[in-house]
């Protein structure tokens, strides 16, 4: 990631801009179509801030990747990134920055789109690099997804 970017772990300040870029991303996600699950999404970041398991990268001060974990679930829960500013490293980055949060061991996992699914062609290729494998399939806001496994080294 060029020296453009800042990573850090997400701040409430930051909100407003991870929501701004959510919205510019919201369709490529199922679960975020209505107002009632944007609301929810709303509620879940500002957990997910205060809890110390957001992280975000900045393109001077605006938002342009968030990633959301678990560390008692064991798993990235969200991760998205403006498309102006993907293919720079940036989901990498955060994804190298989460998995230093789960000791040794740990398995940790994603839910992704199917492999036959265009919007699943980056993720997954993302997540293999990293070493996750697939897993059972599942389906999440009436969408059909797969989890895929990662067991830190």
């Amino acid at each position: 990631m060029k020296n453009i970017y800042r990573l850090q772990m997400a701040r409430l300040e930051d909100f407003k801009s991870w929501m701004e870029m959510i919205a510019d991303v919201r369709d490529n996600f199922p679960g975020l179509d209505t107002e009632e699950q944007m609301i929810s999404y709303q509620q879940t970041v500002l957990k997910n801030i205060n809890r110390g398991t957001a992280i975000c990268v900045k393109f001077q001060e605006e938002v342009v990747g968030v990633l959301i974990f678990s560390t008692n679930v064991k798993c990235l829960s969200c991760m998205a990134v403006h498309p102006e500013h993907r293919r720079k490293g940036v989901a990498t980055e955060m994804i190298t920055k989460m998995l230093e949060f789960f000791p040794r061991g740990t398995e940790v996992t994603v839910t992704t789109f199917l492999e036959e699914d265009p919007k699943g062609v980056a993720p997954r290729a993302l997540y293999k690099k990293f070493g996750f494998v697939e897993g059972e399939y599942v389906t999440e806001f009436n969408y059909q997804h797969q989890k895929l496994r990662k067991v830190i080294a």
